[in-house]
């Protein structure tokens, strides 16, 4: 790790001296903040509003952040079997990767959907921002709300009918909820 360090450190040195001597170029970029960062690196910008705007996607677990848009386990049954079954298999329990499908009685141990998360909407998040694989981030809201819809249809959290949007996922209960407990202890180092 020290070595990789050292390396990395005479590479910002070379970047930043611009052909100047070592000790100028040290002297210019060793003026560090208490981490022992130097002030600026020198490239960049600050980035406009708009632009964090794009990319701050987040959801809460009280639904804060969900767009507009909606979708149904029915519609939400064919963009899986298109997008995410070559990962997750055709039903979602073959894989080869992440297993999603397991009700809160499923025998195997597997974390899936319905026997792990305790929220609905970080499901939705999740979705949104790294599936599928090989695109993440590509897929619209009412295909986001509609996978969504799926996978809590076929983990028997909710029944097949119910239209999923910003203000029906909230109010999603998963049946793992019960098992996670606020970290509220005050005093000493505490951990959000």
């Amino acid at each position: 790790m020290k070595i990789l360090l050292g390396i990395l450190m005479m590479l910002v040195l070379v970047v930043f001296t611009g052909g100047r001597g070592r000790e100028d170029g040290a002297r210019r970029i060793l003026s560090k903040d208490t981490m022992g960062w130097p002030a600026s690196f020198g490239f960049g910008r600050t980035a406009a509003a708009r632009e964090i705007e794009v990319l701050d996607i987040s959801v809460r677990p009280d639904g804060k952040g969900l767009p507009a848009g909606s979708g149904t386990a029915g519609a939400g049954r064919g963009i899986y079997l298109i997008k995410c079954a070559a990962c997750h298999g055709k039903t979602g329990v073959e894989g080869p990767f992440m297993r999603l499908m397991g009700a809160m009685d499923d025998t195997t141990k597997a974390k899936t959907i319905g026997n792990y998360w305790p929220y609905a909407t970080t499901l939705f998040d999740y979705t949104r921002r790294a599936m599928p694989y090989g695109a993440p981030g590509s897929l619209s809201a009412d295909e986001v709300y509609s996978l969504t819809a799926y996978l809590l249809y076929a983990n028997k959290i909710i029944d097949s009918t119910v239209v999923m949007d910003a203000r029906s996922l909230p109010a999603v209960v998963m049946p793992a909820k019960k098992y996670y407990v606020p970290d509220d202890r005050r005093g000493g180092r505490e951990v959000k």
